[in-house]
């Protein structure tokens, strides 16, 4: 008799392991998709953002025309794109034509001592701080799932329940990864 209700015991205690490692499998992978909506939010923030910096930039600087048609298309490429690798690739290509477009704006004084252009600025820059923020704590999110489901013994749940490793949102220009050259 104790045979039996030891056996019922153990049977109970793997049945409990076996929910809790699902549902810590489930946890996490809702945390990775979590993590990618407040990237999300932060984009759409900065695609909300830079309509209205280029116009006030436009009235300084009328024959920069393709530097702001640039940002424009490249903005509408990250609006565009769905996967993570897709949307990975676009917002890489937006920050490079954002990088140019500041550029220009170097070379307009009149331009940065105006007020609703500095507002904008600081705006711009605590949005891609956010943006930052964001890819980071959703890469700190995949590292965490990716592991889970890889290490034992949850990657035999994991495995019964099909669930899938998650992408990096990585930076794909080599250029971006190099230390900055400053010169004065």
């Amino acid at each position: 008799m104790s045979v039996i209700i030891g056996f019922i015991i153990l049977i109970v205690i793997l049945v409990l392991i076996f929910i809790s490692m699902y549902n810590s499998l489930v946890q996490l992978r809702n945390q990775v998709k979590n993590a990618w909506s407040q990237i999300d939010v932060q984009l759409k923030r900065r695609y909300d953002l830079i309509p209205n910096l280029l116009e006030t930039v436009k009235g300084y600087a009328a024959h920069e025309k393709e530097t702001f048609q640039n940002v424009v298309e490249a903005r509408s490429k990250a609006m565009g794109a769905n996967s993570i690798q897709e949307k990975s690739s676009a917002e890489n290509a937006f920050s490079g034509a954002i990088s140019k477009f500041l550029l220009v704006v170097e070379n307009y004084p009149e331009l940065k001592a105006n007020e609703n252009f500095m507002m904008l600025m600081e705006e711009l820059t605590s949005t891609e701080n956010k943006i930052s923020f964001s890819r980071q704590a959703y890469n700190d999110s995949v590292l965490f799932y990716n592991n889970k489901i890889e290490m034992m013994p949850s990657n035999i749940i994991a495995g019964m329940f099909n669930f899938t490793k998650e992408t990096f949102f990585e930076v794909e220009n080599k250029v971006e990864r190099e230390n900055p050259k400053v010169k004065f």
